[in-house]
């Protein structure tokens, strides 16, 4: 099997070519398993809280009960959307142990955004902050959500720091719309409620699906990728035997987690692979408020970060972070988007630690490369293929699979391979080839083993290491009784790695700019929204009228 994957040569020690998920059915298990060999330990901090173990498992037995006693019955579908707080965690343990389906939710997404992943999901609970809770009240009549929990920021923080919290977020800074939810509890008082009820044991199978993980898609369409049990211990798994070497489970150290848990690339290496190691991820609950990451360091002994290329970029370039001690640093992972070069190594001039980028993608949950964290890492690649993953890269013209260094689509098979779309086969066929997931990406291989991505077949655009699908831009965009047709394209960026940039052919010609950038506001999240905007009088076709955004591109 070695000739097939010449990578395993490559592997730094310790990390084997193959993991067992068989010892754990279920990721409940898994997770269960670390709750007990680590009970005493800080498994997540948070605004300068710390939760045992052993307090995790309390609590998240007590939620699962007042779910369970709310009505929800196993493979129910419930949304988690908040920010990273204490609350996440406990949520998600909470889902897993009564046999809930998780249904991560970006909390920035408007009305018009959740109505879609909720219908489309069959949502019947929710657990939202109530930041976001005016947005959910204008569309749940249209949903299936029976049971609603809300939380505040300062919910889990004690009563003196809590109060103090909620009164800034909600007087001060004016971040909580009025809203009202008749029906709905708060996040303690559930809490409180389900620790007088029990949880009846519930263990799900391996094939189950356990988390609906929502990926834009070609079609522009919003998608639920059905992530399994098996798909998720196997990921936990992968991610931690590569950063085990980095992160001792003797060391006091800790992992920082700037990226939201509802993000695929947080929820599996921090939420679930870090976890089950007893490392505690010291949450970020807005990685925009720089001084947040500088206190995160100065507070506790950081031993390792995830991040994508936009957020180690305005680290390196913050005074403050500059004059930050970085001797308990031990690894940084990029991943989401690419780490570009003169970020990593003006990352590794700064701190003495190299920048390690990975590649993965929702369907995959996400991980499926990693460059080696002994110092063997290759700025500009995405690493080597993790253990039990197998990849090709696929030259279409004649269906065969290409000699090394030669281009073709990135195709990869493994344990952590989601099961499919939720309710839509076609889709699933499309992205599924004998088994092989399609990931969209035209790359190449070294002779060694080592993968680089040189071009993406699809028109997404990547903007802080969120999917931005240019159809679902177009189709909001064309609502417009103003706008006769557009196309949305991706441009590079300093900040972002991409922009989206909209070229509109206008119906009504008093339309301007900020008409158009108001609108795009008002029915998209903050990172799909175009930064930049050109009218024009037509847009390239094709003979058959598809407009061709490569040309747009290429311009």
């Amino acid at each position: 099997m070695s000739d097939q994957r010449p990578w395993l040569a490559q592997y730094p020690a310790g990390i084997p070519a193959n993991i067992d998920v068989t010892p754990y059915p279920n990721l409940k298990g898994l997770l269960a398993e670390a709750t007990k060999k680590y009970a005493n330990k800080a498994a997540f901090h948070c605004m300068g809280k710390d939760v045992t173990y052993r307090e995790l498992d309390q609590m998240s037995t007590a939620f699962g009960a007042y779910l369970h006693y709310r009505g929800l019955q196993p493979g129910d579908k419930v949304a988690v959307m908040m920010p990273n707080l204490l609350q996440y965690p406990i949520a998600l343990h909470a889902l897993l142990k009564a046999g809930l389906v998780i249904v991560n939710t970006n909390p920035l997404y408007t009305p018009r955004e959740m109505k879609h992943q909720f219908t489309d999901a069959g949502v019947k609970g929710i657990i939202i902050a109530e930041n976001f809770a005016a947005n959910l009240e204008t569309i749940i009549g249209e949903t299936e959500i029976t049971t609603v929990v809300t939380t505040s920021i300062g919910e889990l923080l004690g009563f003196f720091k809590g109060g103090l919290t909620n009164f800034v977020v909600r007087n001060v800074k004016n971040m909580v719309p009025k809203y009202n939810l008749p029906g709905s509890v708060t996040f303690q008082t559930a809490l409180d409620d389900g620790a007088k009820q029990k949880l009846p044991p519930y263990e799900s199978k391996p094939d189950d699906t356990i988390a609906l993980q929502y990926t834009g898609g070609t079609t522009g369409v919003s998608k639920g990728a059905m992530l399994t049990n098996t798909n998720l211990v196997a990921n936990a798994l992968q991610s931690r035997f590569w950063l085990a070497p980095k992160l001792p489970e003797s060391t006091d150290g800790r992992l920082l987690c700037p990226l939201p848990l509802y993000h695929i690339f947080a929820l599996t290496v921090n939420g679930f692979g870090a976890f089950t190691h007893g490392v505690c991820n010291v949450l970020i609950t807005n990685p925009r408020d720089m001084s947040t990451i500088v206190k995160a360091f100065k507070d506790n002994k950081i031993a390792g970060m995830t991040g994508v290329n936009t957020l180690f970029n305005g680290m390196i370039n913050d005074k403050a972070f500059q004059k930050l001690d970085f001797r308990h640093l031990e690894l940084a992972v990029g991943g989401g988007m690419a780490v570009q070069r003169p970020v990593a190594e003006a990352w590794q001039k700064l701190t003495g630690i190299p920048l390690s980028e990975g590649y993965g993608l929702t369907e995959a949950s996400p991980c499926t490369n990693m460059n080696p964290l002994d110092g063997n890492q290759r700025i500009g690649t995405i690493g080597l293929p993790m253990s039990s993953t197998d990849m090709r890269i696929w030259h279409e013209d004649d269906d065969r699979v290409a000699n090394p260094e030669e281009r073709g689509e990135i195709q990869v098979k493994g344990p952590q391979v989601m099961k499919g779309y939720y309710n839509r086969p076609q889709e699933t066929a499309d992205v599924m080839l004998d088994g092989w997931l399609r990931t969209g990406d035209i790359g190449v291989m070294s002779e060694d083993g080592f993968f680089k991505i040189v071009d993406r077949k699809k028109d997404m655009i990547l903007v802080s290491g969120f999917n931005v699908y240019p159809n679902e831009v177009e189709d909001v965009m064309a609502g417009h009784p103003k706008i006769m047709e557009c196309a949305a394209v991706g441009f590079p960026s300093e900040r972002s790695g991409e922009m989206v940039k909209l070229f509109v052919v206008k119906k009504d010609k008093s339309l301007t700019e900020k008409e158009v950038e108001a609108f795009a506001r008002e029915n998209l999240t903050g990172y799909k929204v175009p930064k930049a905007i050109e009218f024009r009088e037509e847009l390239p076709k094709t003979n058959v009228g598809k407009i061709l955004r490569r040309m747009l591109r290429e311009e």
